[in-house]
Formats: structure tokens, C-alpha cells, sequence
């Protein structure tokens, strides 16, 4: 059985002072600077339009890279962000999860609709084609491997499982961390996510 790669993403909210939303993110040190994270591409939208990803994270969003045919990691993050999701909500703070497939082939912008209103109602889901999804991971620094077609379609897809906080320009990308949890990731919840974050916002204020 192969053997999905990868480590969970950790949500981190930076403290924002009113009079500029943005401006402790711009001041945020991030490994390798917060341009190699991002930038504008085109992908294809659950509505089988090509939309710009700058569209799509016009406000704050929570992006991760997988698919829908995934047995186990898979839902699981994705589950854990729309929860983080709805205790950011319940702060006040509005995030869109996003949701992009490393496996184009199978995960139909109908497959994606149907994969993400379960998950979450705000949830977008996105694809495109081969090229367009790894123009997307490249943007993202992120890696995945679809292995030779079968006749069954029956396959794994081999991919890192980072979640990304990204905030509207000019700031784009702010946090992206990684922890080694083994097993323990399945109980990992949204609330525990934010708390391994050290999430703050407004006034430093906790969010949970």
C-alpha cells in the first residue's frame, strides 16, 4: 500500500493592527521569504469555469493540495480545517477553506462540488489540467506523485499535506508549518490546530 507523504499544516493568525490589516504580516519572518509561497495561476472552479486563484484568495483563506479518492489523510485535514474554519467564524474571523486535487484525472469539478458541500458549505474546490495542477503545486512548493494509470483507476496518489494561511495581497502567503505527528494526526482536531498555531489576532487577543 503506498504510503501518503507528508506533515500536518499548522494554522498561524498574526496580530493586525487596524490602521494596517496587513502590515505585521508583511513584517513576518518567514524562512525563505514569503515570495517563494503563491502567485497567480489558473485553475478550473467546481462550476467548470477557469478562475485566477488570485480571485479565489481575495480573503483569507485556508489552502491544502490533495483528493477526494484519498482513504484516510485526506478527509481528515480537510475535516480538521473546516472545523478551524467555523471556531475562526466564531471569533469573527471569515476564512475559506480551499480545497486543490493532485489527481486531476478523477476529481471532476462535479466529484469536487459533491466532495467539498459535504465538508464544508464555504469549501471550494478546485482542479484543471495536468499542467495547470502542477503550475498550482509549484506556486505552492508543494510535492505529489500520481503513479501510472490502471485500468480501474484504482491508485494512490502520493502527496505532502501542508495547510497554508493565505491572506489578500499584497501579503499572499503568512504561515506554513509542519509537525511529525505519526499517528496522532487523526486526533488532531480543528481547536487544537489553532492552539498549536499560537493564533492571535486584533489586539493579541486569543482567538480561542
Amino acid at each position: 500500500m503506498a504510503v501518503v507523504s507528508g506533515a500536518l499544516g499548522v494554522i498561524y493568525w498574526a496580530g493586525l493592527p487596524a490602521h494596517d490589516p496587513f502590515a505585521d504580516c508583511r513584517d513576518t519572518a518567514i524562512s525563505g521569504g514569503p515570495g517563494l509561497i503563491g502567485g497567480d495561476f489558473t485553475l478550473v472552479d467546481e462550476d467548470g469555469n477557469s478562475v485566477s486563484i488570485a480571485t479565489i484568495l481575495e480573503r483569507p483563506s485556508l489552502v491544502y493540495f490533495g483528493y477526494t479518492y484519498c482513504p484516510d489523510i485526506c478527509p481528515v485535514d480537510a475535516a480538521r480545517n473546516a472545523e478551524a474554519v467555523d471556531l475562526l467564524q466564531a471569533g469573527g474571523h471569515e476564512v475559506t477553506p480551499v480545497f486543490i486535487t493532485v489527481d486531476p484525472a478523477r476529481d471532476t469539478p462535479e466529484v469536487l462540488r459533491s466532495w467539498t458541500d459535504y465538508l464544508h458549505p464555504r469549501m471550494i474546490g478546485l482542479t484543471g489540467s495536468p499542467d495547470q495542477i502542477r503550475a498550482a503545486a509549484a506556486a505552492f512548493r508543494t510535492y505529489y506523485r500520481v503513479p501510472e494509470r490502471t485500468e480501474d483507476d484504482d491508485y494512490l496518489v502520493d502527496h505532502m499535506t501542508y495547510t497554508y494561511l493565505m491572506l489578500p495581497a499584497p501579503c499572499r502567503f503568512v504561515w506554513k508549518a509542519t509537525l511529525s505527528l505519526g499517528h496522532r494526526r487523526r486526533e488532531r482536531t480543528g481547536r487544537q490546530v489553532l492552539e498549536l498555531g499560537h493564533a492571535q489576532v486584533g489586539d493579541g487577543d486569543e482567538v480561542l
